[in-house]
């Protein structure tokens, strides 16, 4: 199989290859933080994984979910969250759509309150659009992205644009272009690592 061993201390490898403008994004920094984090992560993702197998079985057989009463000290207790960020306040209007350049740029600017970009149900998990969607979102994060249209249209963002935020991939889902020690990537660590 065609693929490049990217340098990295945990043995990281693309099963395609990669295209040139996808190496900015696609670095041995970004892929070796993203290795940490699966490594760090996996074992703990297919655990529950399988437990929510297990789960789903006894809901199946009519035992229904209910809260642990070894934490119920903590529901009890006399606690506080931190406040909610200036920017999220106000969340009544949102648009969700996929991470493809134009939408991004027509989304921030389309006078909503937040902007998710979606790398799952919105979008079609592409090679191609995984990767390009993470340039995009790292230019609209740095108010560089731009589009131009077949027709010459010219898309840009105003001055004033939605807050963004971002959803990976799901936890049951695999970035199977990308491998660290011989195991495919979790997406969401993947969506999430680079992002």
């Amino acid at each position: 199989m065609n693929h490049s061993v990217v340098e990295t201390s945990m043995n990281t490898k693309i099963l395609i290859p990669v295209e040139e403008k996808y190496k900015n994004i696609l670095t041995p920094d970004a892929l070796e933080f993203a290795a940490f984090l699966h490594q760090t992560f996996n074992s703990t993702r297919l655990q529950l994984l399988e437990e929510r197998k297990t789960r789903q079985a006894e809901i199946n057989e009519g035992h229904m979910p209910n809260f642990l009463t070894d934490t119920e000290h903590i529901r009890m207790g006399d606690w506080k969250i931190a406040n909610t960020p200036w920017d999220l306040k106000d969340r009544r209007v949102e648009i969700t759509g996929p991470v493809d350049r134009k939408m991004i740029i027509n989304a921030l600017n389309s006078g909503v309150k937040v902007f998710m970009a979606d790398f799952e149900d919105s979008n079609s998990p592409t090679w191609e659009n995984v990767i390009e969607g993470q340039i995009n979102l790292r230019d609209a994060i740095n108010k560089t992205i731009s589009f131009t249209n077949e027709r010459g249209k010219f898309y840009e963002l105003n001055d004033e644009i939605a807050t963004l935020m971002v959803r990976p991939r799901g936890w049951h889902m695999e970035e199977k272009h990308v491998h660290v020690n011989d195991q495919p990537f979790s997406a969401s660590i993947f969506d999430f690592a680079l992002y």
